[in-house]
């Protein structure tokens, strides 16, 4: 089998060709918050081009893929225009992100997802143990409890809207060594309960309707994160709730409160607690969990 033949930028980042629709372009190859604020700069640049025959650009969590109709434009003529791109934001540490705060409610642990993840102890790492017991042993936290405050105490943004509508990857705005970290089932279950949250390597993401899947499960929400038909609060301008650089701030609740806003989300009353922010790197940097309570506070 030939090895694919690679093109890069001169900021290093690694090109590679689909056939004649594809182009797709590697930033890095770890995971990294600058260069996943990069991918989203560099992106929003290209999209707002218009270039002649590009039908989609999308950006992922460091890198990112552009689909051309053949018929009007070959994917290889665009590479210069990409490369100006790239030089246009050589970094993001001085970046700053146009973006907005969202509170998402999770019951954490809840019944449904734990009946649904027990079904499918078989393929799962430790058998023994539900997904939510399973990440707080393998974190080093000392009880579930300890796991849903972590995980609900600092902010997520959005990295990689993904795989169908609704789905959107979210990195914790956490420094490295509190990344909570999570293996994919050994074989993935057949089911999988709409608006479950659930967490895969770095990151949380709630399945906006039933399906099968392989992230552990650690909650669900009782609002959407999909609207078709744009007939609830917070859909007006998209059916979907998150887009590239959406921060999500996930709030545990009880039980009643599951059901008392499920019930409201279920008859159109369901309003989102969201704020619009600019998310600066440079402050966030310099100090990380002042410049989120900050972040968050925008919510009150």
């Amino acid at each position: 089998m030939d090895r694919p033949v690679y093109r890069y930028f001169r900021d290093g980042s690694r090109i590679s060709f689909g056939a004649d629709e594809f182009i797709f372009v590697e930033l890095s190859e770890s995971m990294s918050l600058v260069d996943a604020l990069r991918v989203q700069l560099i992106t929003t640049e290209i999209s707002s081009l218009k270039l002649t025959g590009v039908l989609d650009v999308c950006p992922s969590h460091i890198s990112y893929m552009i689909r051309v109709d053949p018929n009007r434009t070959d994917p290889r003529d665009l590479v210069a225009t990409l490369g100006e791109a790239h030089e246009k934001f050589p970094d993001a540490e001085n970046s700053v992100v146009e973006t907005e705060i969202i509170e998402i409610p999770v019951f954490y642990d809840d019944p449904w997802t734990t009946e649904v993840l027990m079904k499918f102890r078989e393929r799962h790492q430790s058998p023994a143990e539900t997904d939510i017991a399973f990440l707080a042993r393998t974190n080093g936290f000392s009880s579930v409890g300890d796991f849903v405050s972590a995980h609900s105490g600092s902010p997520f943004m959005t990295t990689f809207p993904c795989f169908v509508p609704g789905n959107a990857e979210c990195f914790q705005l956490v420094p490295a060594e509190r990344q909570i970290q999570a293996p994919k089932y050994v074989s993935p279950r057949t089911e999988t309960p709409a608006r479950a949250v659930g967490h895969g390597g770095a990151f949380t993401t709630i399945y906006p309707a039933q399906s099968p899947g392989g992230y552990q499960l650690i909650g669900r929400s009782p609002v959407p994160v999909f609207d078709i038909t744009q007939s609830n609060p917070g859909f007006e301008e998209s059916m979907v709730l998150a887009r590239p650089g959406t921060i999500f701030k996930y709030r545990p609740i009880d039980y009643d409160e599951y059901f008392e806003i499920r019930a409201s989300a279920e008859c159109g009353q369901y309003v989102y607690r969201r704020s619009p922010v600019h998310f600066n790197y440079a402050d966030f940097i310099q100090d990380i969990d002042g410049y989120n309570t900050r972040l968050m506070g925008e919510l009150s």
